[in-house]
């Protein structure tokens, strides 16, 4: 049976209309004749997607009953049962009630899908597991359902529902998306521009990475090489030259001209390997290319040219930015030059830049003191120099009759020779000088054409000639063979300098790391693999590669370099000669490095953990040393005037007494609460008992002992209960509201208000203060901070980390927000009950009402 196609409407923010697409297309492939049925979906009162229902065929939703309420969930067997062609399902991210089959939504989806069932679901940018932390950045509000990106990326259509800010505010200002009286909050918070901006460009950039991937899968499975200008890449080639920098901003400029340009900066090292780069200027360049918002990349590849087109077709690039050549003039005499050579090979796909600066004809050096082998076309240059000169000489000489002597014309034969091993290199020049020998034996002794020599002094001078010859040939390849081993030093210390770099800034992980490896070394996959000592099996610590390729064991390696005795660092794709093994003994050795980096660095965040807990420690006892004795002398001094019996106090007098131990001991009460709350957070042993609440049991218990008219409470009647530990709520709630009451003023009561918001509910405590800057709010949430208090100088500043503290054990949030007009508003954000049948869920985030 096929595995059914999974389509998803992903909207850019909650409003704009994916669930109506949905709808819309379900209509067009019924009037097709498609057999569809709506497996789920959620209207949440907006009369236009209310009226697309009518008219397709709906599977009756389930009811589940749960802690005393009825709540709606798709029918997974009985949609299955029905089995149409398509199945429309809402909210892919949405959490199903406890006691169904499946914990989400979308591993019912998936069930149908192997049962054959093609589905059309929805889902919003936000809701995607990878983007929970930016979101809760850009919004202020963490969404707690969540679907895997991998979910979303294995759909087989996905489909981008967008709306201009401007546009999606009018709609919810016209009433399209929630009900008037959350209208003006939802503009004012989440809904603000700035925000439906940033949830916009998120939307964009994850679509245009998928379909990053699908062009690339495409031109993968299609064997297509050249380029596509969908969009515009342009790589930069680096030599490692001072003009590097002016090709990375000149690619820059490039890429600002075109929508989503992007510029990569790549650096070959052939590997006869490049004694003309400075590792120095390489990382400078490095780093300019990560500001400007580009990538680095190295790689090894012996033909210069064709391994930057390589490059550049393997990324798809549309433009190459090369400067202009730095060798002088009469070096043009062992090639036209990389980038002349990239410009003639580089197709109609691709546009090459070739551009000035300062540095051009100011000279590289020979070319002959690079490479660590002479390379395919000279070695055919070589040995084509090598058998060719010697007859041509003979035909020049023979057929001129110079009547040159013959230690002359041997001396021409050496000229040839040593020519041969400049451009060849030993095996050439041997071929040469044992020709030419031949050559002087037949035409140039006597007797002429003859194998024979007569005059035993030419019979020297021939065997002087071979050995000479074959001694310059072994002395120019043994400086090749030198000048090859420094230019692969260099470019091993090159690769060596930019790893120490990275170790050095602790920019690189270990996934970059094996990233790096096999750039370098082009291979298939590389992985780090570790064993506790004394034990035989292997774990995979880390790895990179395509799938397919990854790695069980370092026996299953083509290439692996020991890291002492619990350390394997292992490759596939190919044998590694010998040469690159300590460049894969460095890169092994870095990435140990880099393992062991991370480790310290959890180990110093369980030190700065155990540092915080000294702190907390430190000042309990300060508080209990200092602020715990204020009201203890507060009532000790009341307790013994009352005990005198030297004063007579008057019934107003005894009563201010009482009133004072009564309050000392409240504060006092208070003070040690919060030290014991503020302990059992950080040691852990908190354990709230959650269960339903309704607000009205807790909200006026949290009030008591506030003075009379200083708070204003409303909580609707329609406000649903919450899924919390009353005692801690409670807690929480008259931290909050004390702080709130100590800084407003006297005339202007805190305001208390709540509302649903998706599936959660907030509750608001308002006051008209002096409030607190921006980049105070997180601060006044840690122990022991008390801002702006000491007027009041009443507490240990711990009332509002208990709340935090409490609200996050209740998987609640508490934060700070200016209040319009002036003031703070404390925010207490807590889950409805599960399951809980006016929760818009994941398709809904929570809009802040304000006063």
């Amino acid at each position: 049976m096929a595995r059914g196609k999974l389509r998803i409407y992903l909207g850019s923010a909650p409003g704009v209309g994916k669930t109506y697409d949905m709808l819309s297309e379900a209509h067009r492939r019924r009037e097709r004749g498609t057999d569809i049925v709506v497996g789920f979906v959620q209207h949440h009162n907006r009369p236009r997607t209310e009226v697309l229902l009518h008219g397709l065929e709906q599977v009756p939703a389930k009811r589940v009953e749960y802690r005393g309420s009825v709540f709606e969930e798709m029918d997974l067997d009985a949609v299955l049962a029905r089995r149409p062609a398509v199945a429309l399902v809402d909210e892919l991210a949405h959490t199903n009630v406890p006691g169904m089959r499946n914990h989400k939504r979308w591993q019912d989806i998936d069930e149908l899908l192997a049962a054959g069932i093609n589905v059309i679901s929805t889902v919003n940018i936000q809701h995607l597991e990878s983007l929970g932390d930016v979101v809760e950045n850009i919004t202020g509000v963490r969404q707690r359902e969540t679907v895997p990106d991998e979910v979303v990326r294995r759909a087989d259509q996905i489909e981008l529902v967008d709306m201009s800010p401007e546009a999606l505010r009018r709609r919810m200002a016209h009433g399209n998306i929630y009900t008037p009286d959350k209208i003006d909050a939802a503009l004012s918070n989440y809904f603000r521009p700035g925000n439906l901006t940033a949830l916009r460009e998120l939307a964009l950039l994850w679509v245009a990475d998928r379909v990053d991937d699908y062009l690339r899968q495409y031109r993968t499975e299609h064997h297509i090489s050249t380029t596509w200008q969908a969009r515009e890449r342009i790589v930069v080639g680096l030599t490692g030259g001072p003009e590097g920098r002016t090709l990375i901003r000149r690619a820059k400029r490039l890429a600002t001209k075109g929508a989503g340009g992007e510029i990569m900066a790549v650096h070959i090292s052939p590997s006869d390997g490049l004694s003309t780069a400075s590792p120095k200027e390489l990382a400078e360049q490095r780093a300019l290319v990560e500001d400007l918002g580009g990538s680095y990349h190295h790689v090894v590849g012996d033909d210069i040219t064709q391994a930057l087109l390589d490059f550049a077709r393997g990324v798809n690039a549309t433009q190459i930015v090369l400067g202009t050549s730095r060798r002088q003039g009469w070096q043009y005499i062992f090639g036209p030059g990389v980038g002349s050579t990239v410009a003639r090979e580089s197709g109609p796909d691709l546009d090459v830049h070739i551009v000035t600066h300062e540095e051009a004809g100011k000279g590289r050096g020979l070319p002959l003191a690079r490479g660590a082998h002479l390379g395919r076309s000279r070695i055919v240059a070589g040995w084509i120099t090598g058998l060719a000169l010697p007859p041509l000489l003979t035909v020049l000489l023979l057929g001129l009759g110079a009547g040159l002597s013959f230690t002359n014309t041997v001396l021409l034969f050496l000229c040839a020779t040593l020519l041969a091993a400049l451009i060849g290199g030993m095996l050439p020049a041997l071929a040469s000088a044992a020709f030419g020998s031949a050559l002087l034996n037949y035409y140039f002794t006597e007797p002429v054409r003859t194998w024979l020599i007569s005059d035993p002094q030419e019979i020297i001078a021939i065997a002087v000639f071979f050995a000479v010859a074959a001694s310059v040939a072994s002395l120019v390849d043994l400086a090749a063979r030198r000048t090859t081993q420094a230019a692969r030093l260099g470019a091993e210390s090159e690769v060596m300098s930019l790893l120490a770099d990275n170790v050095l800034r602790g920019e690189s992980g270990l996934d970059a790391l094996l990233e790096r490896v096999r750039e370098t070394l082009t291979v298939d996959s590389a992985a780090l693999f570790e064993r506790q000592e004394g034990e035989a099996g292997w774990t995979c610590v880390g790895r990179v590669g395509p799938d397919g390729t990854h790695l069980a064991g370092p026996e299953e390696a083509d290439a692996d370099m020991p890291v002492g005795d619990t350390m394997v660092l292992a490759l596939t794709g190919r044998t590694l000669p010998a040469a690159d093994r300590r460049l894969l003994g460095a890169f092994a050795a870095n990435a140990a490095a880099v393992l062991e980096r991370q480790r310290l660095a959890n180990q110093a965040q369980e030190a700065r953990k155990l540092a915080e807990g000294n702190r907390i420690r430190t000042a309990l006892l300060a508080a209990v040393s200092h602020d715990l004795r204020t009201p203890l002398a507060a009532i000790k001094a009341a307790v013994t005037s009352l005990r005198s019996e030297e004063v007579a106090w008057s019934d107003e007098d005894e009563a201010e007494l009482l009133r004072s131990i009564e309050e000392s001991t409240d504060r006092l009460d208070t003070l040690v609460g919060n030290l014991l709350d503020m302990s059992r957070l950080h040691t852990g042993t908190l354990t709230p008992l959650l269960r339903e609440v309704d607000l009205d049991e807790v909200v006026p218990q949290a009030l008591t002992g506030l003075p009379d008219q200083s708070v204003a409470l409303s909580v609707p009647e329609t406000t649903p209960m919450v899924f919390a530990d009353p005692g801690l709520l409670e807690r929480s709630l008259a931290n909050v509201v004390e702080n709130a009451v100590a800084y407003s003023p006297t005339d202007q009561p805190v305001r208390i208000t709540a509302s649903t918001l998706g599936n959660r509910v907030e509750l608001r405590v308002i006051d008209r203060g002096a409030g607190v800057p921006d980049s105070e709010k997180d601060r006044i949430f840690e122990p022991f901070q008390r801002y702006g208090d000491t007027r009041h100088g009443t507490g240990v500043g711990l009332g509002l980390a208990v709340a935090r503290g409490f609200a996050e054990a209740m998987d609640g949030t508490l934060t700070a927000e200016d209040t319009p007009g002036g003031g703070l508003t404390m925010v207490l954000t807590l889950p409805a009950p599960p399951g809980h049948n006016t929760s818009t869920t994941a398709a809904e985030p929570p809009a802040q009402e304000t006063t």
